[in-house]
């Protein structure tokens, strides 16, 4: 993860989160996930309702994730999402889930940029890395 934009932050993992282990369920880290992504955006000046005012929308096309380590209740985890490219009608994202430097998994996204109807669209200029 380079000079691309990026951001990292933290989220305290949550009882109704994990499972009877007091494991952080794998279905969490893809919300986590989401949470960075918005928050990157909003880094960039854009918040996503405002991209939908323009009648545009972001769906999660692609979702791959490497689990390494477990997250535990309440841990601390530092969640880092890095936009990676922006082309065509898709953006994609780097993740990495992290607890004091450990990392406990790591993953991408495909996002594609839809209309209305469904239909794919050219990621905007406004959409893109500066």
């Amino acid at each position: 993860m380079s000079d691309q934009p990026s951001i990292t932050i933290d989220v305290r993992v949550r009882y109704a989160e994990c499972d009877p282990m007091s494991f952080a369920h794998h279905s969490v880290f893809a919300v986590w996930m989401e949470m960075a992504r918005t928050e990157l955006l909003r880094s960039m000046g854009i918040a996503y309702a405002d991209v939908e005012k323009q009648g545009l929308f972001i769906a999660v096309v692609r979702i791959n994730c490497s689990f390494h380590k477990p997250a535990r209740y309440d841990d601390l985890l530092h969640v880092t999402a890095t936009l990676t490219r922006a082309a065509g009608a898709k953006i994609e994202h780097d993740y990495r889930v992290a607890r004091d430097g450990e990392i406990l998994m790591t993953g991408s996204t495909t996002l594609a940029v839809l209309d209305a109807d469904g239909r794919p669209q050219r990621v905007p200029r406004f959409l893109q890395a500066v």
